[in-house]
């Protein structure tokens, strides 16, 4: 059999559905137990066929850290994926429950791991199942442990030093795909103790104004998008709540641009925001 797969960044159901049994191919399931944007599934309690668990919420993440979602370290990252049967030369596609949600927060995190082969399924769960395609109750199946290897990119990461000198030195430029109340901090936040508003000259987009029916949208309108937002030709930082919906703007811009650099700010507004602790705008 041909192990060979040309993956591309965003994979359909169609796809996903004719390439199923490749060897190579390993399909995460990201979805969520709850989220912020108070957003509901459509079906719960169910997988795609074959699917492996990936638990953001209590097992990718640093536990240490007392800020939400925050990228594990490199060790913790290649053992929990070795636990789930992930190899060096897997090929993985990512799909959350919500379309399209958190699946772009894990295929930014295996990129910042060194492992580029990941692709977001787009529509998620509700595409497939829709598509009458074969699902099953949730629970993991493989039981082998992988040889996945991790190595972590820091530069796809920038923190709040970075970001503080960036306010004078503008070198980067900060996207924040929260709502535009939450950005300009007409609303309170979801999480206690935190300010409103954005960090000092950062732009807004929100995470819905690119998707469509719970899908990406078309390249050219993505396109669109960036344009009216006057990019100049600056590495762009994204930003959000905790690190999640900054990955679904970030993963559009990849989807449109070779050139620009895409990096996230993993602390986010749940980091920045802590009343008191750095300059904010309204």
């Amino acid at each position: 059999m041909n192990t060979d797969i040309n993956l591309n960044t965003v994979v359909s159901t169609a796809w996903l559905f004719e390439n199923r049994e490749n060897p190579n191919l390993v399909i995460l399931d990201a979805s969520p137990r709850e989220n912020k944007s108070n957003l509901m599934p459509e079906f719960t309690n169910i997988q795609i066929k074959g699917a492996l668990q990936f638990d953001m919420e209590k097992v990718f993440l640093d536990k240490e850290n007392p800020i939400p979602n925050m990228m594990p370290n490199e060790k913790v990252f290649e053992d929990e994926c070795q636990k789930l049967g992930i190899n060096k030369e897997s090929f993985i596609v990512v799909y959350d429950n919500l379309g399209v949600y958190t699946s772009p927060r894990v295929w930014w995190m295996f990129k910042a791991m060194g492992h580029d082969e990941i692709a977001v399924l787009d529509g998620g769960l509700s595409a497939w199942k829709n598509a009458n395609l074969p699902t099953e109750p949730i629970g993991n199946t493989k039981t082998v442990s992988g040889n996945f290897k991790a190595k972590y990119q820091s530069d796809l990461v920038v923190d709040s030093t970075f970001l503080l000198k960036n306010i004078e030195s503008k070198k980067m430029l900060v996207v924040d795909a929260r709502s535009a109340e939450r950005f300009s901090g007409l609303i309170p936040e979801p999480r206690e103790n935190m300010s409103g508003g954005h960090i000092p000259n950062s732009i807004n987009l929100p995470f819905e104004k690119v998707l469509h029916q719970g899908k990406m949208k078309p390249k050219e309108e993505l396109k669109e998008i960036f344009k009216n937002l006057t990019i100049e030709n600056k590495p762009l930082a994204f930003t959000c709540g905790s690190g999640i919906t900054a990955c679904i703007i970030l993963l559009a811009s990849e989807l449109i641009s070779e050139k620009n650099k895409n990096i996230l700010y993993d602390g986010s507004w749940s980091e920045w925001g802590q009343s008191g602790k750095f300059p904010v705008e309204k």
